[in-house]
């Protein structure tokens, strides 16, 4: 625990503190760079994109090391991974547009076609005497161990651009994820803000892949956005959500990973973040699933009390225990099941509000307003007092007490 403190802290060394800080500028960008996939239901986007990394890195080590220069820099290998994952996304752009396949069928074809390239090449490079040491399966999972400054000086300076390229572009990138006839009838160029959008997620993408490897980055790209999206109904407030949830977690997971040198970054960063996706789906106060529960039992105490108090006014026995308990522990009923004054009171409210509706539903066109009669809506929620007097006065006979 103290070395993970430490590690949280930014007292574990020089290195680690570096690493730290990257992996929190790369989750802040690939949380909210990634919300606008989610928002716009391209996920699978970012996974062809990762997939297609993988031939850039090998072609970029080949090319580095034929030229006699140092096939593991990591700018180059950056670079090239860059180069080919930008082929991926316009492959899959020209695929769509230009023949009747789908978008997931062209990620599919994409994605399937340049991994196996990049495999290949990996192969390649590990036949070359400059290449058996070069570690570059690293790319695949992510790895730190043996991370330069000058990397995560790169990472974490690409996290920084990613994220203020995000900012720049958050209205037009919000408009076409969610409406893109709406967003072409405002001006925008949806090609080219769909491009931008593409062009961030690779970004984020290339500059992860030392960190979490591409395999593991599609991760980082998607689940802060959906835990983000637990905690708000507000598109705005879920990119910075996810934002702080990437960050978080790239944090989080980094400062684990430096406290246990044999834990790897990419996985403890992509599980620290499932985590919170975990918690936001059990919690969130108004979308998780303990919410859920607690709506759905308020919700089945009220139909039970109106279903009691109906009874009641009929002169129904009432068969079901949990009404029995329910209206017992409101002082409606007493344990033997005779009702209360209180109980006769609300029941003959509850049967005039009954009627009270039937009037007002012949009363009233507005579907918008008699439409809303579920059983559990109080009447005096819809209309005003005048109105209920005259719904009244259609009944005849006094307003019972305790009545509107």
């Amino acid at each position: 625990m103290s070395g993970f403190l430490d590690a949280l802290l930014l007292g574990a060394g020089y290195n680690a503190a570096l690493v730290a800080i990257g992996a929190g500028l790369l989750g802040v960008a690939a949380g909210a760079t990634g919300t606008f996939l989610f928002l716009s239901k391209r996920a699978l986007v970012s996974d062809a994109v990762a997939h297609a990394t993988l031939p850039g890195v090998g072609l970029a080590f080949i090319v580095m090391v034929a030229a006699g220069g140092d096939g593991r820099s990591l700018p180059g290998l950056l670079a090239g991974s860059a180069a080919t994952a930008w082929l991926g996304l316009l492959a899959i752009e020209w695929i769509t547009r230009r023949t009747r396949l789908s978008e997931d069928a062209a990620i599919g074809a994409v994605l399937g076609v340049f991994f196996g390239f990049g495999i290949v090449l990996l192969t390649v490079v590990q036949t070359m005497s400059a290449g058996r040491q070069a570690g570059l399966e690293e790319f695949l999972l992510g790895a730190t161990a043996g991370m330069l400054r000058q990397d995560a000086v790169t990472i974490a300076a690409g996290g920084a651009l990613a994220l203020a390229a995000t900012w720049a572009l958050r209205r037009p990138m919000t408009l076409v994820a969610f409406d893109r006839d709406y967003a072409a009838a405002l001006g925008y160029d949806v090609r080219r803000v769909d491009l931008a959008m593409m062009g961030l997620v690779m970004g984020v993408t290339v500059i992860g892949l030392k960190l979490v490897g591409l395999v593991l980055i599609v991760a980082l790209l998607i689940v802060p956005p959906v835990a983000a999206r637990f905690w708000t109904e507000r598109a705005g407030r879920v990119v910075w959500i996810a934002g702080a949830i990437g960050g978080a977690s790239g944090y989080v997971g980094a400062a684990l990973s430096a406290s246990a040198p044999g834990l790897p970054t990419g996985p403890i960063i992509v599980l620290v973040a499932a985590a919170v996706f975990a918690l936001s789906l059990l919690f969130a106060p108004v979308r998780g699933v303990a919410a859920a529960l607690l709506r759905h039992r308020r919700f089945q105490r009220r139909v039970h009390r109106r279903q009691g108090l109906l009874a009641l006014a009929h002169g129904e026995p009432i068969r079901e225990p949990y009404t029995l308990r329910l209206l017992t522990r409101e002082g409606l009923i007493r344990p033997d099941g005779v009702p209360t004054e209180a109980g006769r009171a609300q029941a003959a409210k509850v049967a005039r509000d009954e009627r009270r509706w039937a009037v007002a539903r012949e009363s009233h066109r507005d579907a918008g307003l008699t439409g809303r009669y579920d059983g559990l809506t109080p009447i005096e929620t819809v209309f005003t007092p005048d109105e209920i007097a005259a719904f009244d006065r259609r009944l005849g006979g006094p307003v019972p007490a305790g009545g509107a």
